[in-house]
């Protein structure tokens, strides 16, 4: 059982260092006192040339106390208590390649940059929010842009 404040969730119970196991990293939810919403991601290890070592070694990170990077986010931890952040594990992976694939997939599949629910702002760092003022829908539906009638 976790010991520290606030623990991650997956699957409804509190988890810790010890249920990582083969896990590289994980995709995550948070959900702010508000109901908004961040889906992001995180690996449990840090890898890292220590000061005066010639390897790098592998540590765990600071996955425990994570809550994002994102600034509005974090700008809402400073004003409120952490602990009425409710933080959960969406999946776990196995893989580098795997945990950032999966953040983009859930980003997407989730409409997170079109849906005011979330607070991400971008995605991978290539696909950004627009204003809301200028923010328009597509003007074709899904199936036309694949399929001609022609």
């Amino acid at each position: 059982m976790a010991s520290y404040e606030n623990p991650w969730t997956f699957d409804g119970k509190d988890f810790d260092s010890e249920d990582i196991g083969n896990s590289y990293g994980f995709v995550y939810l948070i959900t702010t006192p508000t109901g908004q919403k961040y889906i992001g991601r995180k690996y449990f290890w840090s890898i890292r040339k220590a000061k005066g070592k010639s390897r790098r070694q592998r540590s765990e990170s600071d996955w425990k106390s994570y809550y994002g990077s994102s600034e509005v986010l974090k700008e809402q931890i400073k004003q409120s208590d952490k602990s009425l952040f409710k933080r959960e594990i969406i999946s776990l992976h196995s893989t580098k390649g795997r945990v950032n694939y999966e953040e983009v997939r859930e980003q997407f599949a989730n409409e997170v940059l079109e849906n005011d629910e979330f607070i991400n702002d971008n995605i991978n760092g290539k696909w950004m929010r627009s204003p809301q003022h200028i923010r328009e829908k597509s003007r074709y539906s899904r199936s036309s842009a694949f399929h001609s009638d022609e």
